[in-house]
């Protein structure tokens, strides 16, 4: 009976641990293969982790929704407004300045006209009072010079008259010498006078 029960027992041990050999074998193989099976498919593309990529897929773009409407697109939209509002205010102020410019261009072109008919009417001026005190100067001139030329010829005739008296005396004595030399007489004045008065009289 001992050696049975001694028997049955190693049998029944045998095959116990013929059991956790194909149990750790077929446990050793089902891990390859799962490992296998994991190391053939990218991560990204593995069905069994779809749940959560997708949960936090989700969770990611809410975050960035979030962050987008709460602080991004506010802070664009303030800055597109500012930058607006600036580019407004520098339209306003271009037209301000171009009023102002063709303001002041207006009114230079109208002092410029002013100036340009001032300097007409002092050029006219100028020329009419120049044209007459240029006559004037003229008439003075020839009134001095007719002045002048009167006085001339009123010496020129008292000088003729008096060299024709003196010739005449000059005359009158040479011709009493003259007569007094040839017929050994005289004669008076007046008969030279009256002689020389017949002789220009023809």
């Amino acid at each position: 009976m001992t050696a049975a029960y001694a028997q049955s027992s190693t049998t029944e041990g045998a095959e116990a641990h013929d059991a956790a050999a194909a149990g750790e074998v077929h446990t050793e193989t089902g891990v390859a293969h799962e490992a296998d099976h994991g190391a053939g498919v990218f991560p990204p593309f593995d069905t069994t982790h779809f749940a959560s990529q997708l949960l936090w897929l989700a969770i990611t773009f809410g975050l960035f929704y979030l962050l987008m409407s709460k602080v991004i697109i506010p802070r664009i939209g303030g800055i597109l407004e500012t930058r607006h509002d600036r580019i407004a205010q520098d339209l306003d102020e271009a037209s301000r300045l171009k009023g102002e410019a063709d303001a002041a261009i207006a009114a230079y072109e109208q002092e410029l006209a002013g100036a340009r008919a001032k300097g007409h009417s002092i050029a006219d001026t100028a020329r009419e009072a120049a044209k007459a005190k240029a006559k004037a100067d003229r008439d003075g001139v020839e009134a001095g010079l007719a002045k002048k030329i009167a006085a001339a010829e009123a010496r020129i005739a008292d000088i003729k008259s008096k060299a024709l008296a003196d010739v005449g005396a000059i005359a009158e004595e040479t011709a009493t010498a003259v007569v007094k030399q040839l017929i050994g007489g005289t004669v008076t004045k007046a008969e030279i006078a009256a002689a020389f008065k017949a002789s220009a009289g023809n």
